[in-house]
């Protein structure tokens, strides 16, 4: 890292639908209690790809929220960080008070709406595909109770802990399900997190089944522990009643932003199983059975974002699993991209073929890859 912190910085700027160009900008500024973090790793979500291609979000701003880097400046009253510490930040944060907070709905909390990560351009929007981000107060935290801002050992890598986010969200999906070792489990699409959401469901015991199109995608999911391996060209739904006397999958997990994959799913679990969805974060209208849900006491439910409750689990995971060798999620990373190929990166990630799986930018220099 350089020794001095430069007045500009590259970001690659949301600027309309579907444009996204590396510019040249400002380094952004922080105030008290705030950090400056250089980033080394960011991974694209779906949920960013989302805004650039529907214009949700005004423009400009800079997205990317699953990140790590190094400190690169603390204000004044900071505690418990320094330069050159090795970090990840959530970009959200719950008060911790208000009636979500205290029924755990913590993404519905108004303050955990609020963005604390920025490139300073625009609105707060994660700030992840930039060199550099300020990350708010509220944010960093304290230095005594835990906030948004996590330490990362030496041994961790930077792609490894740029996991943490969507491991905790992924982790917070299967925390609800409160499944058994006697469940069977259908996960529907195995991207980075159909997969990540298999495996931790098979920690629990429980039989996996894993659908996708991709041969590809299945030889990944296998060094997850995930061998229950269904052809998505095929008929997903007999696949899984075959694998279960019949009756279907006690679980469904739709990890696939595709509304004609929940009826798929409420097609492929038994009489009072359940069906998660992962990945619909648009709204919209979705045809079901509700006889199903009624008569058949099918249950249909949602999980998004990350939760406060359990970010301390979520964090082990991570660290222990890349220890262990269990879990090391750098192996999801199929593609790498620099900067000002930010572009081209977003349009991959966009448009998945069968060798890609989670793409990342790399913001150091190309020189440090």
């Amino acid at each position: 890292m350089p020794n001095t912190i430069p007045p500009t910085m590259q970001a690659a700027v949301y600027r309309d639908i579907d444009d996204v160009r590396t510019e040249t900008v400002s380094v952004p500024t922080i105030g008290p209690g705030e950090v400056l973090l250089r980033i080394d790793t960011c991974g694209i979500c779906g949920t960013d790809l989302k805004k650039i291609h529907t214009g949700s979000h005004t423009a400009p701003r800079v997205f990317g929220h699953e990140m790590a880097g190094t400190i690169a400046a603390v204000g004044e009253t900071v505690r418990g960080f320094a330069v050159g510490d090795r970090v990840m930040a959530f970009h959200h944060v719950p008060c911790g008070h208000c009636f979500y907070c205290r029924k755990q709905t913590f993404a519905q909390c108004e303050t955990y709406k609020r963005v604390g990560t920025t490139a300073a351009l625009g609105e707060p929007s994660g700030g992840g595909f930039a060199q550099y981000i300020r990350v708010m107060d509220w944010i960093v935290g304290d230095g005594i109770t835990p906030a948004g801002l996590i330490h990362i050992p030496d041994d961790i890598p930077f792609e490894q802990a740029a996991f943490i986010e969507p491991v905790n969200t992924t982790f917070k999906a299967i925390r609800l399900l409160n499944l058994a070792p006697d469940d069977t489990v259908l996960v529907i699409g195995q991207g980075s997190i159909g997969i990540l959401l298999a495996a931790l469901a098979a920690q629990t015991g429980a039989t996996v089944l894993t659908s996708d199109m991709y041969p590809e995608r299945h030889a990944i999911a296998a060094q997850y522990g995930l061998h229950h391996p269904i052809d998505a060209r095929a008929d997903v739904v007999a696949a899984a009643k075959a694998a279960t006397e019949g009756r279907g999958a006690d679980v469904a997990l739709v990890a696939v932003a595709a509304d004609a994959l929940i009826a798929t799913a409420m097609q492929a679990i038994r009489p009072g199983g359940r069906v998660m969805l992962f990945a619909s974060t648009q709204h919209g209208t979705a045809a079901f059975d509700p006889a199903a849900v009624c008569m058949d006491e099918k249950t249909l439910m949602g999980s998004y974002s990350s939760s406060a409750a359990i970010q301390q689990e979520g964090i082990d995971l991570v660290f222990d699993g890349y220890r262990s060798g269990k879990l090391d999620l750098t192996r999801l990373i199929s593609h790498r991209f620099t900067l000002d190929s930010a572009a081209e990166a977003i349009h991959l990630a966009s448009h998945p073929v069968p060798d890609s799986m989670k793409i990342v930018l790399k913001l150091d220099p190309p020189s440090q890859l």
